[in-house]
């Protein structure tokens, strides 16, 4: 996808990135063989545990994204999530600049090639 002159990568919705490696390869793929500053994936894509801040999978995903200076958008719907913590942490990440939760692709595609 391309908007404002940046490129991003579209994870199809039938991916599973069960461990930060696995989202550590995607990165990779994305920046080296499609010159892409940022990554788009689907909720769905994501273990169950990633939302349940408790088991730090979160943190270990997004920590990848900062580290090499990847944009990183999650897109579904989190209303089911009642955690205050992890509403909380939704908030500051899409008030920040590198990772983002999204209704959909569109919006995240806004929010990651913002100039």
């Amino acid at each position: 996808l391309r908007r404002n002159g940046r490129q991003v990568a579209l994870a199809d919705a039938a991916v599973k990135i069960a461990a930060a490696q696995d989202l550590l390869d995607l990165l990779a793929t994305a920046v080296y063989a499609h010159d892409c500053s940022g990554l788009i994936v689907y909720k769905e894509s994501l273990p169950e545990g990633f939302f349940d801040l408790k088991t730090r999978i979160a943190g270990e995903f997004l920590q990848k994204c900062s580290n090499y200076q990847m944009k990183f958008a999650v897109v579904g719907d989190f209303s089911a999530y009642t955690s205050k913590s992890l509403r909380d942490f939704i908030y500051e990440c899409n008030r920040g600049r590198l990772v983002f939760f999204k209704p959909d692709v569109d919006s995240a595609l806004e929010a990651m090639t913002a100039v």
